[in-house]
C-alpha cells in the first residue's frame, strides 16, 4: 500500500501534523527541560550533539507512513505541545516503535494518550502493521499509563546507553482503538 506523504490528523482536542524544521526550536526547548527528558537517555545536555541528533530525526525518511508528528491543541494551534512518533525501533527496526514526548505544560491532560491512540490507529488500520512496540523506563508512570491505554503488554527488558527499560507491545488484533 502506498502512503504518499505522512498524513496529518485531527482529534477532538488535538492537531497532529508531520514534524518539520519549523518545530526545531520548540523541540530543543522541550528536550532541555530536565524533567521532560528525565527518563530518556540522549544528548540533551550537549547542545551541539543535541542539535545534530534532532536535525537527523527531523530530516530522516523513516519509511512509508512513518515519522514524527508535532502535537498542537485545536484551541491554540500555534502552541507546540510535543510530538508522537511511529518509526523503526531505535531508528533501524525491524520492529516499529511508537513513542511520545510532551512539554511540561501539556502533562496530565490526556494529550499523550489521545495522540498515541491516533497514531497507533494509523499504524494498524492504514499501514496494516502486525505489531508496534514501546520502550518505557522504570519509574515513568505517565508513559506506562499511555502504553496501557494502547493495550500494550510488557514483553521483556531492553538495554540502551547503559539504561534498562521495559519493552511493551500490542498487536493489531489486541489494539483497543
Amino acid at each position: 500500500m502506498e502512503i504518499a506523504l505522512l498524513p496529518s490528523f485531527e482529534t477532538d482536542r488535538l492537531l497532529l501534523r508531520p514534524r518539520k524544521m519549523a518545530d526545531f526550536q520548540a523541540c530543543l526547548a522541550m528536550d532541555r527541560d530536565p524533567e521532560v527528558t528525565r527518563f530518556v537517555p540522549g544528548p540533551w545536555q550537549n547542545p551541539a550533539e543535541h542539535e545534530v541528533f534532532l536535525r537527523g530525526r527531523i530530516e530522516t525518511d523513516h519509511g512509508n507512513g512513518l515519522g514524527y508528528w508535532s502535537i498542537f491543541a485545536k484551541n491554540a494551534p500555534e502552541d507546540f505541545l510535543g510530538w508522537v512518533l511511529l518509526i523503526p525501533r531505535d531508528g533501524v527496526g525491524p520492529e516499529i516503535e511508537i513513542g511520545w514526548r510532551l512539554n511540561r505544560l501539556a502533562w496530565g491532560k490526556g494529550f499523550a494518550s489521545e495522540a498515541a491512540l491516533t497514531v497507533a490507529a494509523h499504524a494498524f488500520h492504514t499501514l496494516r502493521l502486525d505489531m508496534i512496540v514501546a520502550d518505557v523506563m522504570p519509574g515513568n508512570a505517565a508513559s506506562l499509563r499511555v502504553a496501557e491505554k494502547l493495550g500494550m503488554l510488557h514483553i521483556g527488558e531492553g538495554h540502551d546507553d547503559n539504561a534498562v527499560f521495559a519493552c511493551y507491545a500490542v498487536t493489531r488484533d489486541a489494539f483497543v482503538g
